[in-house]
Order: C-alpha cells, then sequence, then structure tokens
C-alpha cells in the first residue's frame, strides 16, 4: 500500500506533468475510469499548482512571522535585563527587591573558599 502521508518527490511530479502534457497528443482518449478523464486531471492540476502557491506563500508568512516573533522576544528580554540592572542600582545588591526579581542577595552567595596551594617541587603521583 502506497503511504499517502508523505509528499511526492519533485522527480515524480515532474514525470506526472509531463505526461499529463503527453496525454494532450493522444487524439483518441476515451477512459473508462472517470478519474482518468482529461477534464479530472486537468482539475486534479490546477488544483495541485495552487496548492503548491498557497503553500509558497503561507511559508513566507510563517517565516516572517517566526522572524517578528524572534525579535519580539529578544527585545522583551533586553528589557527585562535592564530592568534587573535597574533594580539592582536603585535598590542595591543585598535587597530584597533583588531577590524578588529572580537574583540572589549578595550576603546569600556562598564564599568561594581558596584552595591550599601546593609547594613547588613536590610529587603529586605518591
Amino acid at each position: 500500500m502506497t503511504d499517502t502521508t508523505r509528499r511526492l518527490a519533485p522527480k515524480r511530479i515532474a514525470q506526472d506533468i509531463q505526461a499529463l502534457n503527453s496525454l494532450r497528443a493522444i487524439a483518441n482518449y476515451a477512459p473508462m475510469r472517470p478519474e482518468a478523464s482529461s477534464q479530472t486531471l486537468q482539475q486534479a492540476y490546477q488544483a495541485m499548482r495552487q496548492s503548491q502557491q498557497d503553500e509558497v506563500v503561507m511559508e513566507a508568512t510563517f517565516k516572517a512571522t517566526r522572524d517578528r516573533a524572534r525579535a519580539a522576544e529578544w527585545e522583551f528580554h533586553n528589557a527585562v535585563l535592564a530592568m534587573k540592572q535597574s533594580v539592582v542600582g536603585q535598590f542595591g545588591p543585598n535587597s530584597d527587591e533583588i531577590q524578588a526579581i529572580g537574583y540572589t542577595r549578595a550576603t546569600m552567595r556562598k564564599r568561594s573558599s581558596r584552595k591550599k596551594s601546593l609547594a613547588t617541587g613536590e610529587d603529586l603521583s605518591q
């Protein structure tokens, strides 16, 4: 059974279009199946072309919308960073206000402990 959920390869579509165009050269074509009639084939071809054109337009619209959303996200992020810097500048690094915006108060940070340096010349392989 054919998987109709995947797209057809452009090569296959080009072959189908070539077959449709070649059908015009057959003067006495009279199919028994209604879905194989020249008129039905022409309508299906036009519907495919219109859908492909709509897809291109919608894809361009989607890309433009995605770019606008990305720019708006960065604008918002930069505004939040500016707000956080303003809060630190206005209230100081040890205030309740900076804790409210997600920063750690200066007095609550762990101080880094210094590691004792080894005397030069000691052998560490023992």
